[in-house]
């Protein structure tokens, strides 16, 4: 029973979360920023700023689905921040290119979850059904699970890698739209509190994670006793 509690806690925590970060974004987007730029002219800026010249920014399909692709090194922008003229845009923009400036200063944590990112496809592809026979095979195959446990616990290690690399592009993104004018007094906390909710997105997945890891631990030395 206890189980389920906690898997309910996280899925209504994360539930929770969700709805707040999308409602914080669709009211900062009512919110327009003083010059006028949109979220591609203020990542173009960003990059310029920082001394990137290699790092294309492109509209892409989906709500939410901006992100940064260190492969063809492109921003990738939704097409409601790519067009949009507001400080949730600038903020979203702006974050995503606090991933292209950890990119080209070697910003260790993301140098890490880059070295992570093979293993976590690989154990992402197969993890449930190791978990899923070893559970079945627990009393004869012991180790089975032990694999899945150890293939679950990458996926956790990637979670918890994440959480300083969203940071610190946020704080890189924040103290550059500050400095560089894009947000003032009156903006500027509005943008904080965006990129604030979206990282308790990964702070949940994170500490869910972590908490699904330790029920299949708790599974596998229960099960042997």
């Amino acid at each position: 029973m206890s189980v389920w509690i906690i898997f309910g806690f996280f899925v209504l925590l994360s539930w929770l979360v969700s709805s707040q970060l999308t409602s914080k974004f669709k009211a900062f987007s009512k919110i327009p920023v003083a010059n006028g730029m949109s979220g591609k002219e203020v990542a173009q800026k960003m990059l310029y700023d920082n001394g990137i010249t290699d790092v294309r920014v492109l509209s892409a399909e989906g709500s939410l689905s901006d992100h940064y692709n260190p492969v063809n090194k492109t921003i990738n922008l939704s097409r409601e921040v790519y067009e949009g003229r507001n400080v949730a845009a600038a903020a979203v923009a702006a974050h995503e290119c606090g991933h292209a400036v950890q990119h080209a200063t070697a910003y260790h944590w993301l140098q890490l979850r880059s070295t992570l990112v093979p293993i976590v496809s690989f154990s992402s592809k197969w993890v449930q059904w190791v978990l899923l026979a070893g559970i079945l095979l627990l009393q004869t195959f012991p180790q089975l699970l032990l694999i899945g446990i150890v293939l679950f616990a990458m996926t956790t290690l990637f979670s918890f890698v994440t959480l300083p690399v969203e940071i610190n592009a946020s704080r890189r993104a924040l103290v550059w739209l500050n400095n560089g004018g894009i947000t003032d007094y009156n903006t500027h906390p509005k943008a904080q509190e965006a990129l604030r909710w979206a990282a308790y997105t990964y702070v949940v997945a994170a500490l869910s994670s972590l908490a699904t890891l330790l029920y299949y631990i708790a599974i596998f030395t229960g099960g042997r006793k």
